[in-house]
């Protein structure tokens, strides 16, 4: 395969602070390479670099004669006026495409992206169509190299699968920043992460992002057991430095240097092993009620199109909805109706007293004049968090935030610390139920699986619009999709729902629609047997919440620490416990609903 670009020793530093240096990557024919690493490590700004949009401080970009490159930044804007096609055309025009190709290649390009009407106004579009349009107009260009950041951002699941499915067949190499964990197990031919943990500030590993993990964790316990021989040596290269050896001897003096080589590399092993986690701990409430909210018969639909309707759901406390569908197909909606913010068309919400809800808007904003200080705290220098004051330098420093950040203001925040200082102002609210509508853009990894273990441990309930499918598998107890066209339905998991979705429908009409059901338990009269199991409903989940707290109460055993083998066993024991308490509120909310 013919090599289209070479960077060497890289560097970038903003005043004092270095983002990454000595980075050098090679992009070929073919390649498909996801470039991830924690929030704050440069990946936009190398991505830039590579699509010379932004000039190094050291180190240089070669690329191979007649590379044309494209690159997608992470926000997806256009002009209030300008059409699809006019975006499209403007693209084509730069990339100096001869007009009369232009009509085959827009039409060619927007279809593939599933547009239908060329003419529509561009900036009115959805998040998600906006994007669609971006890559769109990238593509259109016929690259060498694409430049993608975050391309699966605001993209629903149907876009995502799209997109993958485009890059895996395409002609050209890509860049893809993206912390999406099945997109870069499906797509990448090669991962690169940018961090400073490693000697050289990247670490590449041809293959999947599984892969990239074994590598990865192979590298890091040998620079675990390296660091580990270094400091017994150096512990005995400085004992024989205090008995103050005479340097005039050869021997002596040499062995003088390597002794303070080996301390400088040790120093620097000690500075790239130490790493830092963002403290994410969602706050419950003491409520002892087990039903949150209950929807009824509730339909919901604008300008002659129903969204949903008949929809018969309850949430009870600790269960962790999904809630998927297309973009348009009314789950920011319905979380909005849940919250109150408006009424259903038809039916009821019913909402236990007292009731308190968190919201995490995808539309959110922060003010960028703002410093983060006020961010952080508002009013004052200081937050409570469970009855507890907080400094805002000691809340910040909980989401890797430094004192210097905080009179910095929050427009030079990265896309992901941004999302944190949101997550932040969240976590001082306690909650019953947490409504969160796309929490992961622009979260990295290791932030993102602190967020799953948060939510895991939250003991209310959880409503959880995203696009993530590994999060959403591995902390859903329950899915709940959307077609947008009135239909809705529970899933097991987002593979149910997948196969679901991909199912022809007719599009219902207002005659036809109270045939559809919304799920097929909700309609369906209680047999005798469902009857007596309701009868006993209520003791077995007393049951299960028994098992569940000497399950946990075993698992605090100081002894099983001791045994790795005991101790995953207790875990696992924990997790099994667990997921029959949510079976059986599960079963609960099913007969109740038949019962009602």
């Amino acid at each position: 395969m013919a090599l289209l670009l070479n960077t060497q020793a890289l560097a970038k530093s903003y005043g004092a602070a270095f983002l990454f240096r000595n980075v050098s990557l090679t992009i070929q024919e073919g390649d498909r390479v996801g470039l991830i690493g924690p929030n704050g490590s440069g990946k936009s700004t190398l991505l830039e670099i590579l699509a010379q949009r932004r000039e190094p401080d050291s180190g240089e970009v070669a690329m191979r004669k007649g590379t044309r490159l494209a690159y997608l930044p992470q926000d997806s804007q256009f002009t209030p006026g300008e059409t699809i096609r006019t975006v499209i055309r403007r693209a084509l025009l730069s990339a100096g495409t001869p007009e009369a190709e232009w009509q085959a290649r827009e039409g060619e390009t927007l279809g593939r992206a599933g547009f239908e009407d060329f003419d529509a106004d561009a900036s009115t579009l959805s998040g998600g169509w906006r994007k669609r349009l971006a890559i769109a107009e990238v593509l259109v260009q016929a690259p060498s190299i694409v430049l993608l950041d975050e391309p699966t951002n605001h993209l629903d699941l149907g876009g995502i699968e799209w997109l993958e499915k485009l890059l895996e067949n395409a002609p050209f190499a890509s860049v893809i920043v993206s912390h999406d964990r099945y997109f870069l197990e499906n797509v990448p031919t090669a991962i690169a992460e940018l961090n400073r943990a490693y000697p050289d500030g990247l670490f590449y590993v041809p293959g999947k992002y599984s892969a990239f993990l074994e590598k990865k964790a192979e590298f890091l316990h040998a620079q675990s057991k390296r660091q580990e021989a270094l400091e017994n040596r150096v512990r005995t290269e400085m004992e024989w430095l205090r008995r103050g050896p005479k340097a005039r001897a050869t021997k002596a003096k040499a062995r003088i240097d390597t002794a303070h080589e080996m301390i400088g590399e040790l120093a620097d092993l000690r500075n790239r092993a130490r790493t830092s986690s963002t403290d994410i701990d969602f706050a419950g409430t003491d409520r002892k009620t087990k039903r949150l909210i209950h929807l009824e018969n509730v339909a919901y639909g604008f300008a002659g199109r129903v969204l949903f309707e008949d929809l018969d759901f309850t949430i009870t406390a600790g269960m962790r909805v999904g809630l998927v569908g297309a973009n348009g197909s009314g789950k920011t909606t319905l979380l909005r109706l849940l919250r109150g913010e408006m009424p259903p068309l038809s039916g009821k919400v019913e909402r236990a007293d007292g009731l308190r809800m968190v919201y995490f808007d995808q539309t959110r904003q922060l003010d960028p004049e703002l410093t983060l200080r006020r961010a952080l705290a508002p009013d004052s220098d200081s937050v409570i968090y469970r009855d507890r004051v907080i400094h805002v330098a000691s809340w910040g420093a909980r989401f890797l935030f430094t004192s210097e950040q905080l009179n910095q203001p929050v427009a030079r925040l990265s896309g992901g610390e941004r999302a944190r200082v949101l997550i932040a102002n969240l976590m001082l609210e306690p909650a019953d139920v947490l409504l969160l509508d796309e929490p992961t853009n622009d979260l990295d990894i290791p932030t993102l699986e602190i967020l799953e273990e948060s939510l895991l441990e939250f003991p209310g309930a959880l409503v959880l619009v995203t696009h993530d499918r590994y999060l959403l598998d591995r902390v859903s107890t329950l899915v709940l999709g959307l077609d947008g066209q009135g239909n809705a339905e529970r899933f097991a998991d987002y593979s149910q729902w997948d196969v679901w979705s991909r199912q022809p429908r007719q599009t219902t009409t207002p005659e036809t629609r109270r045939a559809v059901p919304v799920a097929a338990w909700s309609k369906k009269k209680p047999s005798y047997l469902e009857a007596r199991e309701y009868q006993s409903i209520e003791q077995r989940v007393h049951d299960a919440e028994q098992a569940l707290e000497l399950k946990r109460a075993a698992l605090q055993n100081p002894d099983l620490t001791k045994d790795g083998r005991l101790f995953e066993q207790a875990y696992r024991e924990v997790e099994d416990a667990q997921k029959a308490v949510d079976a059986v509120y599960a079963r609960w909310a099913e007969l109740e609903a038949k019962m009602a």
